[in-house]
């Protein structure tokens, strides 16, 4: 759909190398999702900063877990939730741009073009601000004693 949709006006040649980005951007893109979801209940010690580096993206560290929400301790469901509450928190302090970037490429599933859009800036400043966005918020964490 999104080859019909965003390249129908290329010529016939280029679909196929098109085609293939498409594939691997979205393949990306669902992992990368999983890994956001998973790691609300993973250990937050994987975000932990190990470079400086303004591309080292702390949600590429988590690992995927797969979880049963129903089957979970009442003692796993307390720290989720308070984990939950600490990072409500930490996104609560974030600058409002860099809010809205991590929400929006995040949480609601945007990728950077149409997270671009929404914001009415240019994709490298969704990624500089998702980028900031994680870095701050695996700081946040560290200081609660949830990274070492």
């Amino acid at each position: 759909m999104r080859l019909a949709e965003r390249y129908a006006e290329r010529p016939a040649e280029e679909f196929p190398l098109v085609f293939q980005r498409i594939v691997q951007n979205a393949i990306r893109d669902h992992f990368r999702r999983q890994k956001v979801r998973a790691g609300v209940l993973s250990p937050m010690s994987v975000l932990a900063g190990r470079s400086d580096d303004e591309d080292d993206d702390p949600l590429d560290r988590l690992p995927v877990e797969v979880f049963s929400f129903e089957l979970a301790s009442p003692e796993h469901k307390l720290s989720r939730d308070e984990t939950l509450g600490l990072i409500e928190k930490a996104l609560a302090d974030l600058p409002a741009r860099q809010r809205e970037a991590f929400l929006l490429r995040y949480w609601e599933e945007f990728d950077v073009a149409e997270t671009a859009s929404a914001m009415g800036c240019s994709e490298g400043s969704v990624k500089t601000h998702c980028s900031r966005a994680t870095h701050a918020l695996a700081a946040a964490l560290k200081t609660k004693g949830y990274l070492r």
